[in-house]
């Protein structure tokens, strides 16, 4: 699951129409995955969903629309969940499209154990972050807690007993882009956005 939804106020435009080297930041993530061996790819959008399905080739991707990204990242979870409506799913990544950094290294060693009790994190130096591996007997807890800009923290500081750590500092970058000063450093643009998107 790609959460591609956010409005991106600290850095002038949503983070789905990111643009590294004239390519979509969401194509770049949906290789990634695809490289990783991911089966089946969900992407949410949310700002700018309009114009981000017209200028990025979302063709191998399930597309879900949330309605009310403005509320955070918790509703994007919530929704791009029940989108995972085939019951032979055992496990979904979770990552967030502002990761330039994240390599298809890193979603494998997290998706190593794609069971339905897992719960595990890439760590960087020591910190967790993303991707995120969501066993399925964990998601109807996920989904009630999943709250605003926290995502699925409640839940995670709930059951932080059971999180297997994974680090994946020497395999990927797990810097997130939410200052200009790193969309600089990335090499990273927002195209004009039209009136009324």
């Amino acid at each position: 699951m790609i959460i591609a939804a956010g409005g991106g106020r600290r850095i002038g435009g949503p983070e789905a129409l990111l643009h590294q080297g004239g390519k979509p930041l969401v194509n770049q993530m949906i290789d990634t995955m695809t490289e990783a061996g991911c089966e089946r790819i969900v992407v949410v959008l949310g700002a700018a969903a309009e114009q981000v399905q017209e200028t990025a080739d979302l063709g191998k991707a399930t597309v879900v629309i949330n309605k009310a990204w403005g509320t955070g990242v918790g509703s994007s979870i919530r929704a791009g969940l029940a989108a995972m409506d085939d019951d032979g799913i055992e496990a979904v990544v979770v990552v967030p499209v502002d990761m330039p950094g994240l390599t298809a290294t890193a979603v494998r060693r997290v998706a190593a154990l794609p069971y339905p009790d897992v719960l595990v994190c890439a760590t960087y130096d020591g910190l967790r972050g993303y991707p995120m591996l969501f066993g399925r007997r964990h998601w109807p807890g996920i989904a009630t807690l999943a709250s605003a800009d926290v995502g699925a923290r409640p839940y995670l500081l709930a059951h932080k007993d059971q999180i297997v750590d994974i680090a994946c500092d020497s395999v990927a970058d797990g810097s997130r882009i939410d200052t200009p000063e790193l969309m600089d450093l990335y090499g990273l643009t927002v195209p004009p956005q039209r009136v009324g998107v």
